[in-house]
């Protein structure tokens, strides 16, 4: 079972930016997708970015144009860029397998990303 870990959260002001990072050690495949997804303090979680095995990548509407994802040339990480930071983006960052041939894997701890105004 692949073990998923996510970093590069951080503390920023409004307006900055994070690059944050889901790798999956002993795993490297162009045949997965990767979701990203986020859970604010008392919130429901919420979709953020999706990768697709054929590299397409969608957003919901609200992220369009500040969030972008994109993989890695090692094929082992997958990226989450964060720009033109918000407060409400304060949330706990998560990423997951989803579509195409993916192995077994488990969540890792998420990665907290605090922006303030």
């Amino acid at each position: 079972q692949v073990q998923l870990v996510e970093s590069g959260g951080g503390s920023v002001q409004t307006g900055g930016s994070l690059r944050l990072s889901c790798t999956s050690p002993g795993f490297t495949s162009n045949d997965c997708g990767v979701d990203w997804y986020r859970q604010a303090a008392g919130k429901q979680r919420e979709w953020v970015a999706s990768l697709w095995p054929d590299t397409s990548t969608t957003y919901p509407d609200s992220m369009k144009g500040r969030f972008f994802i994109s993989r890695g040339k090692a094929g082992d990480t997958v990226y989450l860029q964060l720009n033109s930071l918000k407060p409400e983006d304060t949330a706990m960052y998560y990423c997951v397998f989803a579509g195409g041939s993916c192995p077994p894997f488990s969540g890792g701890q998420g990665t907290q990303v605090t922006v303030s105004s």
